[in-house]
């Protein structure tokens, strides 16, 4: 699985480089989401990989702070990149006439760099509040990585604050960002209820379901692992649902996206 979301994200990469006919925003956005989706795997599966190989499951602690900021980072960037793509789309389809004006080569470099910047403070904050906690000796993480969640609780010092500025940013990026595609989508939809004919729906409807599919994955799994496990206080099924948005979404995406790019052509 991991060898073909690898591959799978580069054939995209490498594929909207080399075809002139895919620079385009909407492509531009999605070869960042496919190198944002091969670091965000890499951040956590080779290590596990690595351990049930050897059968040694140990981390040093310098490893799980740097694993949790990567993790983090590539996590909410993910999250940034999927509300970048969905406002490209509400523009493409609400607003037809102003597309190439509106989402120019300067305003996609400012949004992709924008989602970098703000991921990266994010991630660099959370990294942090984890260096400040004291632990006892001998820990074990109920987890195939070092889940942020898990590493708090397993604190030995209080976390009052870890927890304030986890859910804050929780509220903050993910909410915030969901929110954001659920607008954009609802004046899309309103835009593809207008079009009298049945094809021009089907076709502007065509040109962001792929999107929606890619979205719809990696929200519902996300929010999937947080409520379960929040409600089982299950760890082994908090890390079983994990491998969903961590491994499954990224390496569905290249065929998502591949599945599009045939539509397209036959269309």
């Amino acid at each position: 699985m991991y060898l073909v979301t690898v591959l799978g994200n580069l054939l995209i990469i490498l594929s909207t480089v080399s075809d002139a006919h895919l620079h385009t925003p909407m492509y531009f956005f999605l070869s960042n989401l496919s190198f944002v989706d091969n670091c965000f795997t890499s951040t956590t599966i080779p290590k596990m990989l690595v351990n049930i190989q050897t059968r040694i499951k140990v981390i040093t602690y310098e490893g799980c702070i740097l694993q949790i900021y990567f993790f983090i980072l590539f996590g909410v960037l993910d999250n940034f990149l999927l509300t970048v793509m969905a406002y490209d789309r509400f523009v493409a389809i609400c607003h037809p006439l102003h597309y190439t004006v509106i989402m120019n080569l300067r305003l996609c470099v400012l949004l992709v760099l924008a989602s970098w910047i703000t991921s990266a403070l994010n991630s660099m904050l959370q990294s942090l509040m984890v260096l400040r906690l004291s632990f006892c000796t001998d820990m074990e993480i109920p987890h195939f990585f070092c889940e942020f969640n898990q590493v708090v609780l397993l604190a030995c010092s209080d976390t009052f604050l870890n927890d304030m500025v986890m859910y804050f940013a929780a509220e903050l990026l993910f909410c915030g960002p969901l929110a954001g595609i659920l607008y954009s989508y609802s004046k899309i939809v309103s835009s593809i209820h207008a079009i009298s004919s049945a094809q021009g729906r089907y076709k502007a409807f065509s040109t962001c379901a792929s999107h929606l599919s890619v979205v719809s994955l990696f929200f519902c799994t996300c929010l999937g692992v947080y409520f379960s496990s929040s409600a089982t206080h299950n760890s082994h099924s908090s890390a079983t649902a994990s491998v969903m948005y961590s491994v499954v979404t990224p390496m569905l995406n290249p065929f998502i996206y591949s599945l599009r790019k045939k539509t397209s052509r036959e269309l």
